[in-house]
C-alpha cells in the first residue's frame, strides 16, 4: 500500500492566528467591532436599533427586520452586501415566535440562505427579543 502526501497551500489573505478584540464606537455592552485579520468580516450584536433606541415593543419580526436592516447597513459601509453573509446566529427570547421571525428572514435572503443557528436566550440587551451575529466574505 502507498502513502501519499497531500500538499495544501494556504490563501494569501487566511486569518492571522492572533485575535484581539478591539473597541468600536457608540456599541453597546462587550461587542466589538471587529476581531483579528482575516479573509472574513464578523458583525455581531446587531439589534433592532432606530436612532439609538432599541425597539423592544416591536414583535419579533418586526425587530429582526430592523436587525437586518441595521447589518445590511453594516455591511453597505464597507462595500458588501447581505449577499456576502455566510453565516448568521440569530438570538431570540421567545422561540414561540420563530415561524413568524423566519418569514422575515426568507425575505432578506431569497435564493440562497446564509447557514443560520437559532439560540433561544433568555434575555438579550435592551430589552430585545432578537439580535444577531454575521459573517461575510470579503470577496
Amino acid at each position: 500500500m502507498e502513502s501519499k502526501q497531500v500538499s495544501r497551500s494556504v490563501p494569501n489573505r487566511a486569518s492571522d492566528t492572533s485575535r484581539k478584540q478591539r473597541d468600536g464606537v457608540n456599541f453597546t455592552g462587550a461587542f466589538g467591532k471587529k476581531t483579528g485579520d482575516s479573509d472574513l468580516r464578523f458583525i455581531e450584536g446587531q439589534l433592532p436599533e432606530h436612532e439609538g433606541q432599541v425597539e423592544s415593543d416591536e414583535s419579533p419580526a418586526q425587530q429582526l427586520e430592523l436587525a437586518l436592516q441595521n447589518l445590511e447597513t453594516q455591511l453597505n459601509q464597507r462595500g458588501q452586501e447581505l449577499d456576502d453573509v455566510l453565516q448568521i446566529t440569530l438570538y431570540l427570547t421567545d422561540m414561540d415566535a420563530y415561524e413568524s421571525v423566519n418569514e422575515t428572514y426568507e425575505r432578506y435572503f431569497e435564493d440562497t440562505y446564509p447557514a443560520r443557528t437559532t439560540v433561544g436566550a433568555y434575555e438579550l440587551l435592551g430589552g430585545a427579543a432578537v439580535t444577531i451575529n454575521a459573517v461575510a466574505a470579503l470577496e
